[in-house]
């Protein structure tokens, strides 16, 4: 049996040491997020026939890089809120369509991400496709961006609908030509959405859900989700096509910050 120097011995220590207290601190940075509270679910586990396309997850959104606290691409929401979506989906079903989230529960670490990134005047990388007419020193002030979000409390969330059969929306490419969110459909970026008029997190006035300049079939897709989900208790935020919130909601006045995983929801028990 070979022994090991003295000189030896003491350098495998010092890696072991080395290796203990750095799977210690992974650990401890792990146990040191907080968990979800008993009521949020997993939207797939209430209804798996909703399409989710969780945006935040991806580098296609307006800051273009993943968002922290995105470390899975799945929903999460308050039960009465995936419950209600569940109530929607089944009456769309039957019409044809499906319901397709693009974002849900948000932790506020997210929302500090966009904070900081509206701060940083000099990166406008995804201006030609998000916000091609706001200038980013307006941000703030237009609405765009806020400190705080509703879905950092659990019962927003931001969808669409597609249409069946329902066929995938293709990657996006960091890099690729951006085309403006307000484009025609054909030539902006593709999505299986029915035509909405803008694509998701358009930064521009043309995205308020009754904006007379949105009409034909565009303002009868707009109309269709918005019947839909106010019929079951939710409510619109007129500036954006998308967002939605489901009232009353559970925790109106907290604003959560558990990663978006399943390890959130899981270590609960």
């Amino acid at each position: 049996m070979t022994r090991l120097s003295g000189a030896a011995r003491g350098v495998v220590a010092v890696l072991v040491a080395l290796l203990t207290v750095t799977a210690a601190s992974a650990t401890a940075r792990a146990d040191a997020d907080p968990a979800a509270p008993a009521d949020f679910v997993a939207l797939r586990t209430v209804d798996p026939t909703i399409l989710q396309e969780m945006r935040y997850f991806t580098p296609h959104n307006f800051v273009g890089e993943r968002i922290d606290g995105y470390r899975q691409p799945i929903c999460i929401l308050t039960r009465p809120a995936a419950e209600a979506l569940h109530r929607a989906q089944t009456n769309l079903l039957s019409r044809g369509y499906t319901l397709k989230v693009y974002d849900c529960y948000r932790p506020q670490r997210a929302v500090n991400h966009f904070v900081r990134w509206a701060e940083d005047l000099n990166d406008e990388t995804t201006k030609g496709e998000f916000y091609p007419n706001v200038d980013k020193t307006r941000l703030f002030e237009d609405g765009y961006i806020a400190a705080k979000s509703g879905h950092s409390r659990g019962s927003t969330m931001d969808l669409t609908i597609v249409k069946l059969p329902a066929t995938p929306t293709r990657p996006y490419v960091p890099g690729e030509p951006l085309v403006p969110c307000y484009a025609p459909r054909q030539q902006r970026f593709p999505d299986n959405s029915v035509d909405m008029g803008t694509g998701f997190d358009c930064f521009d006035t043309l995205a308020h859900t009754l904006d007379p300049r949105v009409q034909g079939w565009q303002r009868a897709n707009r109309i269709l989700l918005k019947t839909t989900l106010e019929a079951l208790g939710f409510v619109n935020l007129a500036e954006e096509w998308w967002h939605y919130t489901f009232k009353p909601e559970p925790y109106p006045d907290t604003y959560f910050d558990f990663p978006v995983s399943a390890r959130s929801l899981a270590q609960r028990y």
